[in-house]
């Protein structure tokens, strides 16, 4: 069904279509002026300090509607806007649940980080329990999605706070072998490698002169990431340069991630240069223990290789590995994840990555025209949180993202020592992050003023390197207002001794 959308308030005309998406799938919400076959028509009304929102869904001669009213939010600003959209929202949402009798696991949530709303309520002074109901209330959301939220925040909840000072360092590799089928990352086939020199000599340029801003704006940088793309993509001569390179300027970091990615990318060479470096995690990533859906999906490795160099990781000393899944891709059911997820177990990583499949306009499969089955989906995620919970790890991070099979998310389960902290402060973004090469985003948490200051880098390779200075002044003029509040406060702390 294509449902056009009438609102008075075209800044949340977004926001409505994504509810339409929860129940009729992407391309389902179109402009008036498009072809369609139903019209949603909504009205805004205030009247004794209430808002009063209606949606009426109209076919032909037959219409239904749904009302909702809700307290007119006299604050103004920013947090007035939030409660109108919120409420706009969950009476549309209210609608179209009566006329599909669906009832999607999160709810009317369309938003990427379900965490936040659960710790905003708490900040709100509520208990764990009165926030738990809260978000029923709000957001219809299911027990079992209510149930993941409370795991994940028991495995946050002596991670979640880190200094005003704490930085996370990022660097990002935006080559791969191939491309897969689904992916939408900035990333570019190595092919014959010519991007390759000048782009490590732009980024350790970069690196050189954001470790002296660090340095001078009093940040404390103690959690890396090296991601992609496909870090192992490169030489075990141009990794080690990297890497060399970062410890030289940052120095050895509490926690250094690198991802290892394909199979077919790693060595005894490469993993044991990894191993002389203070690598402390990498991932060995599958996404599926299926040849035939390897090859679908365009990854030029097989799952005995995954098994291989697994066991070479881990005979090199590698105590620390995580590995990646993804529920729905192409050709695969319900019994095939779970052949993937038994395979895992048999391997024993120290955590597990359970992502949902995302059909990103950019990618392939989005051109396919691909879909699968929701009620496939949903079991596949469940049997990965029992898998994970199996073998002794708990979720600890999650985020959802938009044209996500059946509306679900991306889980990071981990053993209670393999927790990634750079992927909790990512994704809370309760930390600042200085994010380094193509299409990296740094960002500024500015506690005080309660918002984030962004710097993105171009994703474009050429482009960055060529206009690698200028993404270096984006982050030096976002975190020259960082170092100011830092400064303010150890002047506050000083006044308060």
């Amino acid at each position: 069904m294509r449902i056009a959308i009438q609102t008075p308030f075209e800044a949340f005309a977004n926001d409505i279509a994504d509810v339409v998406r929860l129940f009729y799938g992407e391309g389902a919400a179109v402009t008036m002026q498009e072809e369609h076959d139903a019209e949603l028509e909504h009205t805004h009304a205030q009247e004794d300090g209430m808002w009063i929102e209606c949606f009426s869904l109209s076919s032909g001669p037959t219409a239904t509607c749904a009302t909702l009213r809700g307290e007119a939010y006299t604050c103004g600003g920013l947090e007035e806007k939030r409660q109108l959209k919120r409420l706009i929202k969950r009476c549309c949402y209210r609608l179209f649940k009566e006329i599909t009798g669906r009832r999607p696991a999160w709810g009317s949530l369309t938003g990427i980080r379900p965490t936040r709303l659960y710790y905003q309520q708490m900040e709100m002074g509520k208990s764990r329990s009165e926030a738990r109901a809260a978000l029923a209330e709000l957001f219809d959301l299911s027990d079992e999605k209510l149930d993941l939220l409370d795991e994940i925040l028991d495995a946050q909840e002596r991670l979640i706070e880190r200094p005003a000072n704490a930085c996370d360092l990022y660097i990002g590799i935006p080559f791969c072998t191939t491309r897969c089928s689904y992916c939408s990352f900035s990333s570019g086939e190595i092919g014959n490698g010519r991007l390759v020199e000048p782009y490590l000599d732009a980024l350790l340029h970069e690196i050189d002169v954001c470790s002296e801003m660090a340095s001078e704006y009093g940040l404390d940088v103690s959690v890396g990431y090296i991601g992609g793309g496909t870090p192992s993509s490169l030489t075990t001569k141009q990794l080690d340069r990297l890497l060399t390179h970062a410890e030289k300027r940052f120095g050895p970091l509490t926690e250094w991630t690198v991802e290892a990615g394909r199979p077919d990318t790693l060595d005894r060479e490469k993993l044991s240069m990894m191993r002389s470096h203070p690598v402390t995690r990498i991932s060995i990533n599958p996404q599926t223990m299926n040849d035939e859906t390897l090859v679908r999906i365009g990854r030029a490795h097989t799952a005995q290789q995954t098994v291989e160099c697994y066991a070479l990781a881990r005979s090199l000393g590698f105590d620390d590995i995580n590995m990646d899944v993804i529920a729905a891709l192409p050709g695969e059911d319900y019994g095939m994840f779970a052949s993937t997820l038994d395979r895992i177990r048999e391997l024993g990583p120290d955590s597990l990555t359970v992502h949902t499949l995302a059909i990103k306009r950019s990618s392939k499969l989005h051109e396919q025209r691909y879909q699968q089955s929701a009620d496939d989906v949903a079991r596949m995620v469940a049997l990965g949180r029992e898998t994970a919970h199996a073998m002794g790890m708990r979720a600890y991070y999650l985020y959802r993202q938009k044209y996500m099979a059946d509306n679900l998310e991306n889980v990071g389960y981990a053993k209670r020592r393999s927790v990634c902290r750079y992927n909790i402060d990512n994704m809370e973004e309760t930390t600042s992050v200085l994010a380094l090469g193509a299409g990296g985003i740094s960002k500024c948490v500015m506690r005080q003023e309660e918002k984030i200051l962004r710097a993105p880098n171009i994703a474009n390779i050429e482009q960055y390197i060529a206009r690698v200075d200028e993404m270096i002044e984006r982050k030096r003029q976002a975190f020259a207002l960082k170092a100011e509040q830092l400064a303010a406060l150890r002047t506050q702390a000083k006044g308060e001794i």
